[in-house]
């Protein structure tokens, strides 16, 4: 619980956070069919998934933590985390990334995700990214409510795409515009000679 003595704050995630990410991603992967992944991991399992996201670039990986206001010391306690992902691996999906936000359960509701998503889509403004797309597992009404307060449309919606808990569950895609304007048709034309 918040006191008047603490803060969010949130900063890249290192290899320190791997046991505690670790473990708030273990239970989406227990309880929920928010991730499709149906087996817990162990930190030396998720080890290359937190390195694919380092502190710079298109692939970030951004935590948020309780700190006391009075030392600016951590509390140890990780609220959540958001993502920047590859898209896709061929090179031309280069400039589109998948984006996820995680909660702890105690933390839905507070406004984490919203904080977290603010840091993340400022750290890829920068960035050479022109798409962010992210899929709901649904029913999920406060994550499609994120999404939309960040200016993400609905594109469509795969039913019954993954099979979780003894059921099918359908995902919805969303997809955000991100940088500069598209190419128009004379940067994309060869110039003459």
């Amino acid at each position: 619980m918040l006191s008047e003595h603490t803060e969010v704050q949130v900063r890249p995630g290192t290899e320190g956070d791997l046991a505690s990410l670790t473990e708030l991603y273990n239970h989406y992967v227990r309880e929920t069919a928010i991730t499709f992944d149906t087996e817990p991991f162990t930190p030396e399992q998720r080890l290359p998934w937190l390195r694919s996201h380092p502190e710079d670039g298109p692939h970030r990986l951004l935590v948020a933590h309780h700190v006391r206001n009075d030392r600016k010391e951590t509390d140890g306690g990780i609220l959540g985390y958001a993502t920047s992902s590859a898209f896709r691996p061929k090179p031309a999906y280069s400039t589109s990334v998948e984006v996820s936000v995680y909660l702890s359960p105690d933390a839905a509701g507070r406004g984490v995700g919203t904080l977290l998503y603010g840091a993340l889509f400022e750290a890829l403004a920068g960035e050479d990214v022109h798409r962010a797309y992210a899929g709901i597992a649904l029913p999920n009404e406060p994550s499609a409510r994120l999404h939309a307060r960040f200016g993400f449309r609905h594109i469509g919606t795969y039913g019954e795409v993954g099979r979780k808990f003894g059921r099918y569950w359908d995902v919805a895609w969303y997809e955000k515009r991100l940088g500069p304007a598209d190419l128009g048709p004379a940067a994309k034309a060869s110039p003459e000679a």
